[in-house]
C-alpha cells in the first residue's frame, strides 16, 4: 500500500500539469485605442472604428450641422445580425457619448423612463416641496431616433479566414418617419491558420 502512495502523487501531479491553464498574471493596456486582434470575433477595436466613423458622418449631416438649435435625439437599439453573441447596446451607449460629448444633439434616454416616472410619483406625494416639484407635461420630446443594423460574412478557405462586418446606423424623423440621414461602416480582418508544428 506505501509502496502505491508515491505513484499516486505523480499521477495527480500529471493530471493537473496537463489541465487547462489559468491567466495568473496581468497589466494594463496603456492604449486601449490600440487593435486588437487576438481572436476573429468582434473587438473593442472594431467597436471603435466603427463608432468613430458615423458619428463623425452623422454631425457632417445637414439635419445636424444646419439645424437652428440642437436637435433633440434618442437612441433606440442595434440589430445584432450576426452569428456572435455582442453586447450591441454597448456599441449604441459609446454613440451617444460621442455625439454627446462633440455637441450638436442633444438626447431623451428611452431606459430613463420608468426611473423618471417613479421619480414624479414621489415627487408628488408630499415628501417634497411644491416650489421643487417637477410632474408630467414638462418633458421635450425627440426630434429624431438612432437605430440600426450589424451584419456579417465570413468565409474560410483553407488555412485563411476572412470576418467582414457591416454596420448601419439610421437617423429617423420621428414627425414624418423619413430616414433623414443614414450610414455604413464595413470592416474586413484577415486571419491565418497557424500551421501545425510552428
Amino acid at each position: 500500500m506505501w509502496k502505491s502512495i508515491p505513484l499516486l502523487f505523480v499521477a495527480l501531479f500529471f493530471i493537473s500539469s496537463c489541465g487547462p491553464k489559468g491567466f495568473i498574471k496581468g497589466e494594463y493596456d496603456q492604449d486601449v485605442q490600440s487593435d486588437n486582434l487576438l481572436d476573429d470575433q468582434w473587438s473593442e477595436s472594431d467597436m471603435q472604428r466603427v463608432v468613430q466613423t458615423l458619428v463623425q458622418q452623422m454631425l457632417q449631416s445637414r439635419h445636424i450641422k444646419n439645424a437652428d438649435r440642437p436637435p433633440i435625439v434618442m437612441v433606440t437599439r442595434l440589430q445584432n445580425k450576426t452569428s456572435e453573441h455582442i453586447d450591441t447596446q454597448s456599441i449604441m451607449d459609446m454613440v451617444r457619448v460621442e455625439l454627446t460629448n462633440q455637441g450638436g444633439v442633444q438626447f431623451v434616454d428611452k431606459s430613463a423612463r420608468e426611473d423618471v416616472a417613479e421619480e414624479y410619483e414621489y415627487q408628488g406625494s408630499g415628501m417634497v416641496s411644491k416650489e421643487t416639484q417637477k410632474g408630467a407635461g414638462g418633458q421635450i420630446g425627440a426630434d429624431f431616433i438612432i437605430n440600426g443594423r450589424l451584419d456579417s460574412i465570413t468565409k474560410t478557405i483553407r488555412n485563411e479566414k476572412t470576418v467582414y462586418y457591416k454596420v448601419t446606423l439610421n437617423m429617423t424623423n420621428l414627425k414624418t418617419n423619413i430616414i433623414a440621414w443614414t450610414g455604413h461602416k464595413q470592416i474586413r480582418k484577415l486571419f491565418e491558420k497557424k500551421r501545425v508544428g510552428m
